[in-house]
């Protein structure tokens, strides 16, 4: 409900600028024709279009971010008729360029320098309550626009001799697009039951492009959230890590929380939100403070992994909360536990196991330590988070930075400059110790040849030792330094005389 009210809010508000707003979408319509030809390729698709001759419209995003003046590569076409065959008409004309056919699905793709062309024919569907796979026939254009997501989807532009350039807008997508809303053609609690997914896109796009969703539009989705069930995991995904990597994510997440869509699929993230109070202490609610951190890092970076360790850098907090008569609420070692989370979070959420996945556990797993090192700025310590933060570090620091996320000025000043120190010691060591990129100074098998050693557990004892030294500042990171300590060692284990035995 909370949502619903701010949609009557934010409509009311748009009233007073709502005339002049609707003044230039007018103008821009006028002008369609003069935007078309901005686009060589719709002269192309609307000459194929004519010697069939077949009806034939662009539609959906690129019309609405074509009104919104926003840059847009994949441009969909809708034809009564087949898609397949105007493809390769257009194809043809663009220069025999290759044409992709999906023929159980009656699509065809052209690639055509940097856009991606779809090619349909105009299609009704009808949907089982267990699938969000559409039964699908012929229709008309009327039909194709009704089976659109949102208005603001449902545009199209006829590229037809007739009415070249005319918007056809039978569900006041332009009028949407004013007030910055996003609500569905049809009755959304049919819209939402027939393909769940759409519950996610819809909060995609109020994410991108910073919109509403309007009243009945959201208490729809809120009713219909158990049916995301059906959608594979992949799909949802897809969806969220979009809102991920929009402008402002805690907006997105706001509204799949409130929504109860994200305990669907996410429970480990619902989990974090709430306070619990006992002897009138409490803990902050770390639900919100992970979505400042995400907003926090997302204005440093677009790096979508760096905004998965904010996602995921308290996720364990409520498997570690305590509560110490004397310290209050405590998490000791959530970074630890988090960090053995998340490779079972991506494999469920279907995200990469690879080197993404490894990127988010070791920031996890790392991300107090900067903050510890604030306290007490040792050599030492920054030498051992320079080894093991490696490349990361600046992905690192920018996360811990984002974790500075209390009201009190005066404590986030002192410990952002705390955390200046710790950069400049940074820089400091790395310049003179090459610590980050570490690579043992003497390798195993030349240690096992000057001394005739096979592979066994005393060489890697040996390496372990002389990298310690170095990390604990005893010797320098020179191969010079490494060998009088590795002589030494040796002489300490018998193995001088072992080599001269031999």
């Amino acid at each position: 409900m909370a949502i619903a009210k701010k949609t009557t809010r934010i409509c009311v508000s748009f009233l007073v600028t709502f005339d002049c707003f609707f003044i230039e979408i007018q103008s821009l319509i006028v002008n369609l024709t003069k935007d078309l030809e901005r686009f060589p390729v719709f002269a192309s698709v609307a000459g194929a279009a004519t010697r069939w001759p077949r009806e034939t419209y662009v539609v959906g995003g690129f019309v609405r971010d074509l009104l919104l003046k926003r840059p847009c590569k994949d441009i969909d076409f809708v034809c009564v008729g087949s898609g397949i065959e105007l493809a390769e008409e257009v194809a043809s004309r663009l220069g025999h360029v290759p044409v992709a056919i999906f023929k159980n699905f009656g699509t065809a793709q052209v690639k055509y320098e940097d856009f991606d062309l779809e090619f349909v024919g105009a299609r009704k569907e009808s949907y089982r309550n267990d699938s969000r796979k559409p039964m699908v026939e012929d229709g008309t254009l009327q039909d194709d626009q009704k089976r659109r997501d949102f208005t603001i989807n449902a545009m199209a532009i006829s590229l037809n001799e007739r009415n070249y350039g005319e918007l056809v807008d039978p569900f006041g997508g332009v009028a949407h697009l004013a007030k910055k809303i996003i609500q569905t053609p049809l009755e959304p609690e049919i819209t939402f039951s027939d393909d769940p997914l759409r519950m996610m896109r819809a909060i995609r796009f109020a994410a991108q492009l910073n919109f509403d969703i309007e009243a009945n539009t959201f208490e729809a989705i809120i009713k219909n959230a158990s049916r995301l069930k059906i959608v594979s995991m992949e799909r949802m995904v897809d969806e969220l890590n979009k809102i991920i990597l929009s402008p402002v994510p805690s907006y997105g997440f706001k509204l799949l929380f409130q929504a109860g869509l994200l305990k669907e699929f996410f429970p480990e993230m619902t989990a974090l939100h709430g306070v619990e109070y006992v002897d009138n202490k409490a803990h902050k609610d770390n639900f919100y403070h992970t979505l400042q951190v995400l907003d926090n890092v997302s204005k440093g970076s677009d790096n979508l992994w760096l905004r998965w360790a904010a996602i995921m850098h308290d996720i364990a907090k409520p498997a570690t909360k305590k509560f110490d008569a004397k310290a209050g609420w405590t998490f000791h070692g959530h970074e630890d536990k988090g960090a053995r989370m998340t490779p079972g979070i991506f494999r469920r959420l279907k995200l990469p196991m690879n080197e993404k996945m490894l990127f988010v556990q070791k920031l996890v797993r790392l991300h107090l330590r900067p903050i510890a090192l604030v306290k007490e700025v040792t050599d030492s310590a920054v030498r051992r988070l320079l080894f093991e933060a490696g490349e990361d570090v600046e992905a690192l620091m920018l996360l811990c930075r984002a974790d500075i996320t209390s009201k009190n000025t005066e404590k986030v000043a002192k410990y952002l400059g705390n955390f200046e120190k710790v950069q400049r010691k940074m820089i400091e060591l790395e310049a003179r110790d090459k610590i980050r990129n570490f690579q043992p100074p003497i390798p195993g098998d030349e240690i096992m040849s000057l001394f005739n050693l096979p592979a066994s557990r005393l060489i890697g004892d040996i390496k372990e030792q002389i990298k310690e030294a170095i990390l604990e500042g005893e010797i320098k990171n020179t191969r010079e330094e490494a060998m009088k300590l590795l002589m030494k060692i040796a002489h300490e284990r018998g193995l001088i005389n072992q080599r001269i035995n031999q």
